[in-house]
């Protein structure tokens, strides 16, 4: 669903040291540290460009000078989600400023200062940014033992025109406990955002983590996120991401299965249309005996607009009986469209089961004659293959309420593309 542009007036403040120093006054130890290191970093690195291998295929053009930290929250927007939930969260312009607790899970506002995580090798400006400004999110506990349902919904929001939000969501997961979790992600059309998230996910032994992403930025923010799972012993960590909004969008993940028999699951689902770019980079590392993961996204792209794929499967030597695979297919629908599809393998143990595949190409000439010569007109031919295509992806997300959601989203674009 989109949002009609927002016209909001609040104060806001430059990103610059004055603002670091206020925003982080109250941080103190680790918290503290972590972020003036994200700031020392933000002012000596330049801003990315598409010639360093992680930024290739792509330049996001977005000028910091432009953009600036809110200094008070603006009006949430109301839920669109068609799911009930166990608990939940809502983050509007970087503040969390709603937060409750369900039987089995507690879900609060995340500080810098009680929990600041792992820091970690800063890579480029947009991470240091957010180290350096990320003061508020969401944590999400989950205690040994405990099974949750229905899931956790959070909500991310960015509705100030102008504004800079580096929200946080972290999970972690006990030993032996179940949690889902869903994000949306939303800001209205037509309102200038930057959006710096970072989600974290610490999976016990023997826990099953699924988050599901449900990506629906407007048409003028740029959203730069980095994430960050870790994987433990006979644990399950899981992804399923509906990337549909945003001038913009790019995702950087890292999922790390340091456990034995620990997984990962994961799913996406994309759609680019105008000038839109839709940028992936996946990095699974498997560091331990009999893990495994299945990466499978598909894609498509209309318009001027631009999808990258660049998915590495690395296993270490330690990484002995894995099994890993990875699939990313996509459909381009107009001569101004690019799709990169760029998979990985990095095999440095010698049992092991991987493999991996790529598709990049147009509607299928054959399919369609098929469907006309059974009665069907082409337009109504093309908008059956572009569903068959994306349903594939769609029925590999963990809650099957939100699938006529996320269809309905999918062919919405394409609704637009056929115009």
């Amino acid at each position: 669903m989109r949002l009609r542009r927002a016209e909001v007036l609040l104060p806001v403040l430059p990103i610059d040291r004055s603002t670091h120093e206020r925003v982080t006054t109250g941080l103190s130890g680790p918290g503290r540290l972590r972020a003036a290191a994200g700031w020392d970093a933000f002012a000596a690195m330049e801003m990315p460009s598409e010639q360093a291998e992680n930024w290739r295929y792509v330049h996001p053009d977005i000028v910091l000078d432009e953009f600036a930290i809110a200094a008070t929250p603006g009006t949430p927007l109301p839920s669109t989600l068609p799911i009930p939930a166990s608990a939940g969260a809502v983050n509007v312009d970087g503040r969390t400023v709603y937060a409750t607790s369900g039987d089995g899970v507690a879900v609060s506002a995340w500080s810098a200062d009680t929990d600041p995580g792992d820091a970690p090798a800063i890579s480029d400006r947009f991470e240091a940014l957010h180290e350096a400004f990320a003061s508020d999110g969401v944590i999400v506990e989950v205690p040994r033992g405990s099974r949750v349902a229905p899931p956790v919904l959070i909500d991310l929001q960015a509705v100030t025109s102008g504004v800079a939000v580096m929200p946080r969501v972290r999970i972690v997961a006990g030993g032996s406990s179940e949690i889902a979790v869903v994000v949306h992600e939303r800001s209205p059309d037509g309102v200038p955002a930057l959006v710096v998230p970072r989600f974290e996910i610490d999976a016990g032994d023997g826990s099953r983590v699924r988050l599901t992403v449900i990506q629906e930025w407007g048409d003028a923010t740029a959203a730069v996120a980095r994430h960050h799972f870790v994987a433990r012993r006979d644990s399950m960590v899981g992804l399923a991401e509906a990337g549909l909004g945003g001038r913009y969008s790019r995702l950087h993940l890292t999922v790390d299965l340091i456990g034995d028999g620990s997984g990962a699951d994961i799913v996406g689902a994309y759609f680019g249309d105008v000038e839109q770019t839709l940028d992936y980079r996946y990095f699974l590392r498997h560091a331990a005996r009999g893990t495994t993961s299945q990466m499978f996204l598909k894609g498509a792209v209309a318009g001027e607009s631009r999808s990258v794929f660049s998915g590495l499967i690395r296993i270490e030597p330690s990484g002995q009986k894995t099994s890993a695979h990875q699939t990313n297919r996509n459909l381009v629908l107009s001569e101004g469209a690019q799709a990169h599809s760029v998979p990985n393998l990095e095999i440095l143990a010698d049992d092991v089961r991987c493999g991996h595949g790529s598709a990049v190409g147009p509607l299928d000439e054959e399919q369609r004659y098929y469907l006309m010569s059974r009665g069907l007109d082409r337009q109504r031919a093309d908008r059956l293959q572009v569903k068959g295509f994306f349903e594939e992806a769609l029925l590999r997300f963990p809650d099957r309420r939100l699938e006529p959601m996320l269809r309905a989203l999918v062919m919405a674009k394409y609704a637009g593309v056929e115009r």
